[in-house]
């Protein structure tokens, strides 16, 4: 069984499909998918272009965009939930 990031599995993307093939016909689904492709090309253009417009601005103000300090924090999360799980680990087998 395939499941996407989103838990949508195998079998409910085909009973999408089915659904969608149901109710517009199938000559119309290549123009729906093509249509969807367009918007979501739009939508990740207009995106990268926010993240530059605000990357140059920070720049301008002499703000750093420095991303390893989110790196740094998804780290120490990552580590402090290691730790809590080396410990509740035994308390939940007892259970």
């Amino acid at each position: 069984m395939v499941t996407l990031p989103l838990f949508i599995s195998g079998t409910e993307i085909a009973f999408i499909i089915f659904i969608v093939i149901m109710v517009f016909g199938a000559d119309k689904v290549p123009e729906i998918a093509r249509g969807l492709g367009k918007g979501m090309r739009t939508l990740k253009d207009a995106t990268n272009d926010i993240k530059s417009e605000i990357t140059k601005s920070a720049e301008k103000q002499g703000i750093d965009l420095d991303l390893d300090v989110t790196k740094d924090i998804k780290k120490e999360i990552d580590k402090a939930k290691e730790d809590i799980n080396d410990i509740t680990g035994p308390i939940k087998r007892q259970f």
